[in-house]
């Protein structure tokens, strides 16, 4: 190019309170406000919002804050959405985000990711997609997070500026306008300008954005006659007069992009700025925009057409020599062309060319015939292709032409969906997928592409997801391989879609056709693990059996064999078979690794097995699988579905050994992740369940039933089996609500489901001792009936918590010396047990009795050993109950000795900093200076140091942190 030219620096007019807004912002964050005499402890984060219509100075203004924010020693990331780039997956992000990293080494890169590295690298264009399954959007997300917030405590102030918000694609723009709120709480000021009417529905939260100090978004309002005619003086000089700045203010409605060009229009006519030139106006005017414009355009020679036509096809940050290429010109005609749409104020920049604004943009874009542009852009896609430029970035350019049937096409866009897949926006492979398809692909491609088609589907629309893979099945499929991963695939997104019976079904008739041992095998294993979720499977004993007899021959030899294995320690479980023999198998399935996050296989039976551990009263060997797991989904970014999964488990796990707020943590921490899945998923009602069943351990059966309602927990119940079970723990919740009819036919149903299915274990699922104590109001002998056939079959299981517990319940639904035996017994089973909530239950009804039947020691020294249990498992209610026994005895409560008490506060202190008590993990790792992976890592290495003693809770924190932290300080 011959000539460098580029934008000058705008006087603002009319923008006051906008700026003083921005200054005011400024000001806070650096650490001082105007009116301050002291400054601030820390600096203050803030949102400023800007709406306005096309033309109205939008861009001017954040020009003009990115200036002010770096005179004041700001670090500014600014970027701005394209008309044509709003299909590039994460191009906002990367304009943001790419510049602070790009420079660094990889090695530098993976220290300053950490974690996050193979997650966020590739959806910022800082590496390649690493094999293996790609991240969830909501943990690209998070990462992304984490990201945006190490950089604002790194390179503190922070002011991210993004322009044109409505055109930015919709994965950047979905999380900057989550991530938007937290701005406030980071030494970070966030600007966004937008146009209102061309929002999209995905970024509808920037409408509710505070434009300043709680106000809505700054509506940019057009331009007043004085302040036109100040614009058009500067321009044109002072003599200008009063008719002509009034009569250009009429006919630009104040615009002031619209007012800018024309009065450049005048003084490029040579017109005098007086009224008698003022009537020209008007046709001056249609000549900056439309039609007008398109005009002038064409007015200045075809090859400067074909330029402009090719840069608006190729969208913002154009690159000469390509802008050439797709236009069909040579070096030295294009840097001519170049220089004509310069002086015509169409095209700004050198090295890097971009109109002047995106209105210009968008009129000469839509100027181009059809058929010229749909050719321009496949030249723009053969011309990226040849610069390198890769699939991806040629993608767009090829959802624009018309389907050919050209192979090359396929080629092209099945890449750019692997690769943008891979980066962690799945829609958008969708889109490049769904074109392959229309191409379409060539006969022996077609099944291969409705493949991936699915697996692009399966995060956002799993019903499409099986059409999808139901239509490749149907395919002339050569390759076994593939065949078996569609059916794998599809069963899976059946199961997933709480289609539990289709899943078996189409596993049971692939089976058949297959000639392969091994894969037959596999789909066995793949059918087992379904049938064991299915609340309707038509004959589960006879599975049982089969599953049975296959796995005691197995030797865990591969991974297969090892799920079939785990599947049999669950069904042993489950059928209430000796715990032994239960963990036998358990133990016999982790030998030879039993990953949580193989690429093509669910994550079910490695949760099956720990949990097989916790039923089998060992819960701590259950928390270090599940600590390995949730790292191991932090690690591939799986945080949708997977870690609310894997955190509901986990708070599942904490209730069971009596640590009741570590467990509400996590749980609602689950439960958040949950809602972000959906309404009503099965990942939802497993987090709901344990969430309602801690509130009522801890004596909060309001807000359980609260939270139940406002969630639809009830019925209908899910297809799918649960931990806890749904049915059976809306019946405890009826109990605890004093509406023990309506538990009763509840928990008989779910004891009919679970009993014709020979799921009989109480350890798993108290439906019986639920019932017993509904019954116990009008039918007492049932109900002392049914607790005794529960403590029956935990006797069978040999579980010493289970066995406690059922022994509890029988001994509330019974009366006179037999209640005090079976208290007793369940005392000295739960004191061989890790339910410390059960044993806290169990010597306060011990006490009580004691109390009751003239036995005051012995009623005391039970009563105060529960209180503390109590006080320790956080069970508030209990602890009142306790409190309350005790006084009907004449005696006070004692305070927890300070040894408990420094236990308590140092668990809670854990807990509070480690999940953040509900707040951001990312925003904590941030804090911290961790990544997520170590928060994960330090969380797991701080209860497996302090084991059962609370009292090693605190010093146990202090020796994990090293192993966990690179460094930074500790809150």
């Amino acid at each position: 190019m011959t000539r460098r030219a580029g934008r000058t620096r705008r006087r603002l007019f009319e923008r006051e309170a906008e700026l003083a807004a921005a200054d005011e912002a400024l000001s806070e964050l650096v650490g001082l406000r105007p009116d301050d005499v002291e400054p601030p402890e820390r600096p203050r984060g803030a949102l400023l919002a800007f709406a306005g219509h096309a033309g109205i100075g939008k861009t001017t203004l954040l020009a003009e804050v990115r200036r002010r924010a770096a005179a004041k020693g700001c670090t500014v990331l600014s970027a701005r959405g394209g008309d044509q780039e709003q299909q590039v997956a994460f191009h906002v992000a990367r304009q943001l985000i790419q510049p602070q990293l790009a420079g660094s080494s990889d090695a530098a890169l993976r220290l300053q990711l950490g974690s996050w590295y193979a997650i966020v690298g590739p959806a910022l264009g800082l590496c390649t997609a690493e094999a293996g399954a790609p991240p969830d959007p909501q943990g690209l997300r998070d990462g992304l997070d984490w990201v945006l917030t190490h950089l604002a405590v790194k390179r503190a102030p922070l002011v991210v500026v993004l322009d044109d918000a409505h055109w930015a694609d919709p994965e950047s723009l979905s999380w900057l306008a989550a991530f938007a709120p937290r701005a406030e709480e980071l030494p970070m000021l966030l600007v966004v300008a937008y146009r209102p009417e061309e929002l999209p529905d995905h970024a509808q939260q920037f409408r509710e954005l505070p434009g300043r100090a709680g106000h809505r978004p700054i509506d940019l309002v057009p331009l007043t006659a004085p302040a036109v005619g100040r614009l058009v003086r500067e321009q044109l000089g002072d003599d200008a007069d009063e008719a002509f700045c009034r009569e250009c203010w009429a006919v630009t409605a104040g615009n002031p992009f619209e007012a800018v060009e024309l009065t450049a229009k005048v003084h490029d006519r040579g017109l005098e700025p007086n009224e008698a030139g003022a009537h020209l106006l008007r046709d001056l005017a249609a000549d900056v925009k439309g039609s007008g414009l398109i005009s002038r355009l064409e007015r200045l020679g075809t090859s400067t057409v074909r330029l402009a036509w090719a840069g608006a096809v190729l969208g913002t940050e154009i690159p000469p020599a390509l802008a050439a290429s797709v236009a069909g010109l040579g070096s030295e005609e294009a840097a001519r062309a170049a220089d004509r749409l310069r002086d015509a104020r169409i095209l700004t920049g050198s090295d890097t060319l971009e109109f002047v604004h995106p209105l210009i943009a968008a009129a000469v874009y839509r100027a181009i015939p059809d058929g010229a542009r749909v050719a321009l852009h496949g030249q723009a896609a053969w011309s990226v292709i040849d610069a390198g430029l890769g699939s991806t970035a040629a993608a767009r350019h090829l959802m624009e032409t018309h389907p050919e049937g050209d192979p090359w096409v396929v080629h092209h866009l099945r890449r750019a969906a692997r690769e943008t897949l891979r980066a962690g926006a799945p829609d958008a492979a969708r889109r490049h997928l769904a074109r392959a398809l229309s191409e379409p692909p060539p006969f022996g491609d077609r099944a291969a592409v409705l493949y991936e088609l699915g697996c692009a589907s399966l995060l956002t629309e799993p019903a499409t997801t099986v059409n999808h893979l139901r239509a490749a099945l149907e395919e002339s499929i050569v390759d076994p391989a593939m065949r078996q991963g569609i059916v794998y695939r599809l069963s899976q997104v059946l199961a997933h879609s709480d289609r539990l019976g289709e899943a078996s079904d189409t596993l049971a008739r692939e089976a058949r056709l297959t000639n392969d041992p091994r894969t037959r095998l596999r789909m066995h294993a793949e059918r087992f693990m379904w049938d064991a979720f299915r609340a309707d499977e038509p004959d589960s004993p006879a599975r049982s059996r089969r599953l049975a007899r296959l796995a005691d021959r197995l030797t865990g030899g591969d991974l297969t064999e090892r799920y079939i294995i785990g599947l049999r320690a669950w069904d042993a479980m489950l059928r209430a078979e000796p715990a032994a023999v239960a963990l036998g198998h358990a133990e016999r399935a982790l030998k030879g690794g039993l990953s949580w996050a193989e690429e093509d296989r669910g994550f079910e039976v490695p949760v099956l097995v720990a949990l097989t551990f916790l039923y089998g009263d060992r819960p701590g060997r259950a928390e270090e699988l599940f600590a390995a797991g949730t790292a191991e989904f932090e690690r591939q970014g799986w945080r949708g579905a997977h870690l609310s999964f894997a955190y509901t488990l986990l708070a599942y796990i904490r209730f069971r050994r009596g640590r009741l707020a570590e467990a509400e943590d996590f749980v609602r921490a689950g439960l958040r992740l949950a809602e972000r899945v959906g309404p009503r998923t099965p990942v939802e009602w497993y987090a709901l369940g344990t969430l309602v069943e801690v509130l009522l351990a801890r004596g909060r059966t309001d807000e359980a039933v609260r939270i139940a309602e406002d969630h639809g927990f009830g019925e209908p119940f899910p297809a799918a089996v649960t931990f806890p079970d749904s049915q059976t723990v809306y019946g405890e919740l009826l109990l605890a609500r004093g509406r023990p009819k309506e538990a009763a036919v509840e928990l008989a149903a779910a004891g009919r489901r679970l009993d014709q299915r020979g799921m009989r274990n109480p350890a798993w699922c108290p439906w019986q001792l639920h019932l017993a104590l509904a019954e116990s109001h009008d039918a007492p002998e049932r109900a002392r009936a049914t607790a005794l056939e529960a403590v029956h079959r935990a006797r069978r299981f040999e579980a010493p918590s289970a066995i406690g517990q059922a022994l509890r319940v029988a001994a509330e639904v019974s009366g006179g010396a037999e209640r005090m035996a079976l208290l007793e017994e369940a005392v000295a089973h739960l004191e061989r047990s890790p339910a410390a909530y059960e044993l806290a239950r169990a010597l306060v009804d011990l006490g009580a009795h004691l109390r009751r039947t003239g036995h005051p020691k012995e009623a005391a020294d039970s009563l105060y050993r529960g209180l503390e249990a109590a006080g320790q498992c956080g069970a508030d209610g209990l602890s009142d109950i306790a409190r309350a026994e005790l006084a009907a005895a004449g005696l006070r409560p004692r305070r927890l000795r300070a040894l408990e008490t420094d236990a308590l506060t140092a668990r809670e202190r854990a807990v509070g900093v480690l999940t953040a008590q509900g707040r951001d993990r990312a925003a904590v790792a941030a804090a911290l200076h961790l990544d997520e992976q170590a928060v994960t890592r330090l969380l797991s290495a701080v209860y497996r140091k302090a084991g059962t003693d609370e009292a090693g809770l605190a010093e146990a924190m202090r020796e994990a942190l090293p192993e966990a932290r690179d460094g930074g300080r500790v809150p």
